[in-house]
């Protein structure tokens, strides 16, 4: 997709993450969200850094960025390097940027339940609830810690049915704040740091 943005009307799911290396639960989540919420395509966002994620371990950007690739169809899932082009690391300027460059483009930013945990911990995460829809979808482990979470009990009166998230016109809910919504989906065992460690084990 062009960096510069375009005018197209279409609902886009954003998967972010350092994708280190993608893998089959990524490409299960893109389209389980893709399905529930009716999504023209979901782009696979390749981190060039996570802030809080160490250094040590991180593979390549150029390596992330093919491992989404293999995984993704180009046409439904896209891989992209659309936060290195813009030169942003943190999600909430991300966002801002891709809203300005994208203005008809509907955005939810689709993340796991370990994700809904951490959300505190990112640089303006009530800038984010409040201005995209958030999908959130089970992970192993995480599901039941996701919703007794501080950010769960916070957004508690925004929290939708996944089928009413993207329901209705773009600006029925602007200027009070974003839904979000706990997708119903099969958890996935595939684990990035599982598949680092087998490799590892492997050399």
């Amino acid at each position: 997709m062009n960096p510069w943005g375009d005018r197209r009307r279409r609902r886009i799911g954003l998967l972010g993450g350092s994708f280190n290396p993608a893998h089959a639960g990524h490409l299960h989540v893109a389209r389980a969200v893709r399905r529930a919420l009716r999504l023209h395509e979901v782009w696979l966002m390749v981190s060039p850094g996570n802030p809080l994620k160490p250094a040590q371990g991180m593979g390549s950007f150029a390596q992330r960025l093919a491992s989404a690739q293999r995984i993704a169809d180009g046409r439904r899932v896209r891989a992209t390097e659309i936060e290195a082009a813009l030169g942003t690391r943190y999600t909430v300027a991300t966002l801002r940027l891709l809203r300005r460059r994208f203005p008809r483009a509907r955005f939810v930013f689709v993340i796991g339940a370990d994700n809904l945990v951490q959300l505190p911990r990112w640089q303006g995460w009530a800038e984010i609830a409040a201005r995209t829809p958030l999908a959130v979808l089970p992970r192993p482990g995480w599901t039941h810690r996701a919703l007794a979470s501080q950010a769960a009990h916070r957004l508690a009166r925004h929290r939708r049915r996944a089928g009413a998230l993207l329901a209705g016109p773009a600006p029925r809910w602007a200027g009070t704040h974003a839904p979000w919504s706990f997708v119903p989906a099969a958890e996935h065992a595939a684990s990035a740091t599982a598949i680092r460690a087998a490799q590892q084990a492997a050399r």
